[in-house]
């Protein structure tokens, strides 16, 4: 089937999956953004896994208005999402079907634009970009956005590995006969983290691909609700347990189909992104989580070859190679600031017998490859450490100084000569930039900058106060033989919040602070009110 000569869909194509549990705050907006997809959408599939709450009678009510809708209720809670998607595939009679979460919304246009890329290029598989919208501040953040940036087609999974390294059900329409044909679910079940078995039993199938570039599904990451969501709520070791058990299912499930390059590509994406992910948290955790953590990991990863630790990126093979090397959880806090990102390798910087980069000089066994000798990465994708230190003055101004720390020698080869600072609004609108010479002492290279408080608080309101201002520091550092841009670690004793005089203003809050990731930001407000604010915040 293909699009008409007109260049318009067919009508009553695509059946939309919504699942639901206990979720009456939520799953009409999540309803109504399917119907609202307009003719492409024959029918909307909701399933209520048994709900308490009123779920089920707000499902009804919605049917009885639009007769594309269609109410599946279960007698029993199924404990997970797999069931109920899986009963929705089954009661689907349209020839495409797509998935949607309760408390996530479809933007206009998703199923059109997925579609039309399914029926264009003859492919079983169609994805689109999700954004991950953090409320209520509404924050968008693309998920996988390099998989996205152009319209493109696959003739398999192996011909774009990094396909892998989106596991989301729910940015993509399936023809539902291919589902059918190479009978395709999800776990049924309680099973967390069904979404990795299901993609790579799809990427297994090896379907052809097609990829838009536009949004096609908005999930909402709510970290202030009553019970935290799958991805969010991390701070159980049975979380990170269930992970890496669904993560050993996927592998196991390319092995079973005969394709080692895609068991091996979903390896390195599991330490590229869901290693680096929860050590970050590492320091944060208790020490009973983190001793159950590392021997969870350190089971897991002795099953990686040389090759797969070899072709994730430096910062998480470096990680994984501490963590089979070290049998008790050490240096985490290091560890976590190699997870960020951009990521910071801290001194010191040890070297082995032979001269070559380690972790540390009572762990040679974990090599820092790719930092020195041939193949090693280029200065600027190095993770170079930037210290920043700003103390408030009593003038409204913030002065900051940079440290940047040479890594093994490798910036010394590109000169580094100035700094430039940036200031980027947490909405990411305004930067204000100032650039200062750095000064080289050996080992290091060091700057000093005055930063305007005053202008960065913003206009004032009719009532004396702007709203708070949040900003994010970070620097260019320019060399003679390129330039690398990266964030800035909060260091020193100048975090803490000051109130200052300003002529602008009249009164001025100032609180610096280093975000989870041990970035350095600012956040400001002026006028009564908006100091209150950025106070009650603490």
């Amino acid at each position: 089937m293909t699009v008409n000569g007109s260049g318009t869909l067919p009508a009553a194509q695509v059946g939309v999956i919504v699942i639901g549990f206990n979720d009456a705050a939520h799953i009409r907006d999540a309803v109504r953004s399917a119907l609202a997809q307009g003719p492409a959408v024959a029918e909307v599939i909701a399933v209520d896994d048994a709900s308490t709450d009123g779920t089920a009678a707000i499902l009804d009510e919605l049917a009885d208005t639009d007769p594309r809708l269609r109410v599946v209720h279960r007698a029993a809670n199924s404990g997970g999402c797999g069931t109920p998607r899986n009963d929705g595939v089954r009661a689907a009679t349209a020839p495409y079907v797509m998935f949607l979460d309760s408390d996530d919304t479809l933007p206009e246009g998703a199923a059109d634009a997925l579609l039309g890329a399914a029926l264009r290029h003859r492919a079983p598989v169609a994805a689109g970009l999700c954004v991950r919208r953090e409320l209520p501040q509404r924050r968008d953040t693309g998920w996988q956005p390099a998989l996205y940036r152009r319209p493109a087609v696959y003739a398999g999974p192996e011909a774009r590995p990094a396909l892998l390294r989106d596991t989301l059900c729910v940015n993509k329409l399936y023809a539902r006969d291919f589902l059918t044909e190479h009978g395709i679910t999800f776990p049924e079940g309680r099973f967390i983290y069904e979404d990795f078995v299901f993609a790579a039993r799809v990427m297994a199938a090896a379907p052809r691909v097609a990829t838009v570039p536009d949004t096609v599904y908005i999930w909402h990451v709510r970290r202030d609700a009553a019970a935290p969501s799958i991805s969010l709520d991390r701070e159980r070791i049975a979380n990170w347990q269930a992970r890496v058990a669904s993560h050993r299912s996927s592998v196991e499930v390319f092995l079973d189909a005969g394709s080692k390059p895609l068991a091996r590509a979903a390896r390195v994406k599991f330490l590229d992104h869901d290693l680096r992910m929860y050590v970050r948290e590492l320091p944060a955790r208790s020490a009973g989580y983190r001793h159950a953590w590392w021997r969870v990991t350190r089971g897991y990863l002795a099953g990686f070859d040389e090759a797969e630790l070899s072709a994730a990126r430096p910062p998480a093979r470096w990680i994984a190679r501490v963590v089979l090397a070290a049998e008790a959880p050490r240096d985490l806090e290091r560890l976590a600031q190699l997870a960020a990102r951009p990521a910071r390798l801290l001194p010191p910087y040890a070297q082995d017998a032979a001269a070559a980069p380690v972790w540390s000089a009572d762990l040679p066994r974990a090599a820092l490859d790719g930092v020195l000798g041939p193949g090693a990465v280029p200065p600027h994708h190095l993770p170079v450490t930037v210290d920043a230190e700003l103390r408030l003055t009593a003038r409204a101004r913030a002065r900051l100084r940079l440290r940047v720390h040479d890594l093994y020698g490798r910036l010394a080869t590109i000169g580094p000569q100035a700094a430039e600072v940036e200031l980027r609004h947490r909405d990411g609108g305004i930067v204000l930039r100032r650039a200062v010479p750095l000064t080289d002492e050996g080992a290091a290279w060091t700057a000093r900058v005055v930063l305007p408080l005053s202008v960065l608080a913003g206009r004032d309101r009719r009532d004396g106060a702007a709203p708070p201002q949040t900003w994010d520091v970070r620097v260019r550092v320019q060399c003679a033989g390129g330039a690398f841009r990266t964030t800035v670690r909060a260091v020193g004793r100048g975090l803490h919040r000051a109130a200052l005089p300003s002529l602008r203003h009249g009164l001025l809050l100032a609180r610096p602070y280093a975000t989870v990731n041990g970035s350095l930001a600012l956040r400001l407000a002026s006028g009564a009110r908006g100091a209150w604010a950025v106070a009650r915040r603490g």
